[in-house]
């Protein structure tokens, strides 16, 4: 299952989008959005999920 951003929640700081290993954050009309075909939820590459451990909103990034 795969990371999902709230649009709403979103202040576009783009802390998230370099974390991600798997390239699966990408800016889409003012916000960021994740494709969840890429995200992997960083299993195999951190302990948990650098997307939620960088946005500074919390409860911004959510299990989809």
């Amino acid at each position: 299952m795969a990371y999902k951003i709230i649009a709403s929640s979103c202040t576009a700081c783009s802390a998230c989008e370099p974390e991600c290993p798997n390239v699966a954050i990408r800016e889409k009309s003012g916000t960021y959005i994740i494709d969840p075909n890429k995200c992997t939820e960083c299993e195999g590459q951190f302990d948990s999920p650098q997307c939620v451990a960088v946005c500074p909103v919390d409860g911004t990034v959510i299990k989809a």
